[in-house]
């Protein structure tokens, strides 16, 4: 519901664009965006897109993408040849930061990648707090929480060795 976009745009990037392909999402998402632009704490351009990530234009130049494990592995595979098409006609890297990183895999696989970063990275406490809360409302317990997530950092910068 935007929470990437809302704490990214409080940093000095260029421009913050978050994509989310449900459109429900994307609207609660935009009204997150609205409040936080009004507490004065929006401090770069935001936008909020309502758009199949796997499809949309990724931008020239340097770029920070954010993944929370949005995808499936058929998606992940679409999505990196986008990146990959980036990188041929793009000047500057790409940085993607992948937590809850279940399609570490296909990361590995791809040309011109680096992974910079493997590793667990601690929860927040209110993250954590959240969590709980939605896990103690599942009906079957099919999912847990833990007290860290799964995190890489890869950089593509189109060069294969």
């Amino acid at each position: 519901m935007g929470r990437a976009v809302l704490l990214a745009s409080e940093l000095p990037f260029r421009r913050v664009v978050g994509i989310e392909l449900n459109p429900a999402l994307a609207r609660i998402a935009r009204k997150n965006i609205a409040g936080w632009r009004a507490t004065g704490r929006v401090h770069a351009p935001t936008r909020l897109i309502c758009a199949d990530a796997a499809e949309h234009a990724l931008p020239n130049g340097p770029t920070l993408m954010f993944l929370f494990n949005p995808f499936g592995p058929t998606v992940m595979r679409r999505l990196m040849a986008r990146i990959a098409a980036r990188d041929a006609r793009s000047a500057g890297h790409l940085d993607l930061l992948y937590v809850n990183n279940e399609q570490e895999r296909i990361l590995e696989v791809q040309p011109g990648s680096t992974r910079v970063f493997l590793g667990q990275v601690r929860r927040s406490r209110a993250d954590a707090i959240a969590d709980h809360k939605i896990m103690a409302n599942q009906p079957k317990a099919e999912y847990v929480s833990a007290n860290y997530e799964d995190c890489s950092i890869w950089r593509w910068t189109g060069k294969t060795a």
